[in-house]
């Protein structure tokens, strides 16, 4: 009996825990879709260069992502005719949130170069890949 207790009891944990990690993982896919959506969306000519974090430090991974999603709320429709699914791209950057970062990181968002939309899209992607 205290067997089969003990066996439901790690049952429950590692599944829970195996439903916490997937769920980030869909999260990061959901993301990553998104951009390969936004991608052809954008204008990419007389806009404002974005700060686009690339290789950002172990520890300085949530500031980058931080940096990104403040970016994207930056970006702009190429033309009326992309405007709904532009939107939409936007709304799921909007609901999602980054974690606090753990320690205090030396570089912020200004300190890194400034690029092109697609550019930044490109290494936006290439970052949640790498996540």
């Amino acid at each position: 009996m205290e067997r089969t207790i003990i066996f439901c009891m790690l049952f429950f944990c590692s599944s829970t825990v195996l439903a916490a990690a997937s769920h980030r993982a869909l999260k990061y896919r959901q993301i990553l879709l998104t951009i390969e959506k936004l991608e052809p969306t954008v204008k990419d000519k007389d806009v404002e260069l974005l700060h686009t974090p690339e290789n950002p430090v172990e520890g300085c991974v949530d500031t980058a992502l931080s940096c990104f999603k403040n970016g994207t709320l930056q970006l702009q429709p190429l033309n009326s005719q992309v405007d709904a699914t532009f939107t939409k791209a936007i709304k799921v950057f909007r609901k999602y949130t980054v974690r606090g970062p753990g320690k205090q990181c030396e570089s912020s968002c200004e300190s890194y170069k400034k690029k092109t939309p697609k550019e930044f899209l490109k290494s936006f992607a290439k970052l949640i890949q790498k996540v």
